[in-house]
């Protein structure tokens, strides 16, 4: 071990020396003395000890296991390594598909494994239901500062070198609270003459090392708010400039194309309705090509929110449907637009008089919608801005129109 990497050498032995988790101690321990595990998905973020918590169980059930990770095994080399093993550590378990994951299902429904899997990913979203229900999700957090504190200085002391001032403190403050990154940079930077391990001294030898983990400080989200407040402010320059800022900072790509999502749908909104089709299809190229070529589609992205007319009128309309549902709850809907799924709610009334729209010239009529308890009638306020304007003029004209009726007969 002692040519292995700092995070290795540092990996617990026992549940005395592990670091954080607290909330799930006494689960761990009741597990440590558990006769026969259960099948476990350990989720959490990157560095929060997911496998370090694995096998820690693993050693201590003094069982026969393996471990792999799920992007360099396929089913094949796992029927070959189950041979002999009834304990399986599989890491990335959302990088298997569909298929894959149902490979153990029936080793699990049998008995015949115990399967220890980890994911940085939503369980509820990449993990089949099927699976899902077979294994007990235990759920990490990401360290604390004092916790990650704690093996900052414990690193230090395995690598043999001294800190000086607050070095440690900023190795801690840019490693993202993942452990196995902070450990990473105490190696980096216990490496350096003992000069150059000062604050100052770590940010000039290692610039780009700390500006590319620089991600849960405050420049990670003053970044993010730069970018979205100059695509509101349709300045594609700035735009695509912070954009540049937060990739070659280390931030998480998918992270940029959810703020861009959000853009397109809170800022853009119905002045182009393209816009938000284009952020979500970002997404997904960006997933399928991966970085660094993945700033592409960001910066197309990027760019033509910036250059697309806004609107925040769909952002306004919801929040004002929130304040009346949170003031009032939730009113009766009208009888006229329930539907009669039985013949007692058709004798009760329901969907009696409703108009059919299509069955009048533009496909509309006037009839109400809204409960008639509730004291706002509009929460929608259209701007002029781009494709909303001429989507909304269909309805302004039939409302125009109407209003004229109305006034004809008075």
């Amino acid at each position: 071990m002692s040519g292995a990497p700092l995070a290795e050498r540092l990996r617990p032995e026992n549940l005395d020396f592990f670091v954080g988790q607290g909330h799930l101690r006494a689960k761990l321990e009741n597990l440590l003395r558990a006769k026969r595990l259960p099948s476990l998905l350990f989720y959490g973020p990157p560095g929060s000890g997911k496998s370090s918590l694995a096998l820690l169980l693993a050693r201590g059930a003094q069982r026969p296991y393996k471990r792999v990770s799920a992007p360099e095994a396929g089913i094949q080399q796992l029927r070959r390594m189950l041979s002999g093993t009834d304990l399986l550590i599989l890491d990335e378990v959302h990088r298997f598909s569909k298929a894959q994951q149902d490979f153990f299902l029936p080793l699990l429904e049998s008995g015949e494994l115990t399967l220890f899997a980890t994911t940085t990913e939503n369980p509820s979203f990449c993990v089949t239901a099927q699976l899902l229900s077979r294994l007990h999700v235990l759920r990490l957090r990401p360290l604390a500062v004092p916790e990650l504190l704690r093996l900052a200085e414990r690193g230090a002391q395995e690598a043999g070198a001294e800190f000086a001032g607050q070095s440690l403190e900023m190795l801690v403050n840019v490693c993202g609270g993942d452990a196995r990154m902070l450990l990473n940079l105490v190696e980096y930077a216990a490496d350096l003459p003992a000069d150059k391990r000062t604050e100052e001294g770590i940010k000039k030898s290692l610039p780009e090392i700390v500006a590319r983990h620089d991600r849960l400080g405050d420049k990670h989200y003053d970044l993010a708010s730069a970018l979205i407040k100059s695509i509101r402010g349709s300045d594609p320059d700035a735009a695509v400039y912070y954009l540049a800022c937060l990739l070659e900072g280390g931030e998480d790509p998918r992270f940029v194309c959810r703020r861009l999502i959000l853009s397109a749908a809170e800022d853009v909104g119905l002045a182009d309705p393209r816009a938000l089709p284009l952020a979500v299809s970002c997404l997904h190229a960006v997933e399928a090509i991966g970085m660094p070529e993945g700033y592409l589609p960001m910066a197309e992205t990027a760019i033509y929110l910036a250059l697309s007319p806004k609107s925040n009128s769909a952002y306004a309309a919801y929040l004002g449907a929130q304040r009346a549902v949170r003031a009032g709850g939730a009113h009766p809907v009208p009888l006229h637009l329930r539907n009669p799924c039985a013949g007692l709610q058709k004798a009760w009334g329901y969907g009696k008089d409703y108009l059919y729209p299509h069955s009048y010239p533009e496909s509309w009529v006037e009839q109400e919608y809204l409960p008639d308890e509730l004291p706002e009638r509009q929460f929608y306020f259209p701007k002029g801005a781009g494709d909303e304007g001429e989507h909304y003029a269909w309805r302004k004209r039939i409302l125009e129109r109407l209003k004229k009726k109305s006034e004809g007969k008075g």
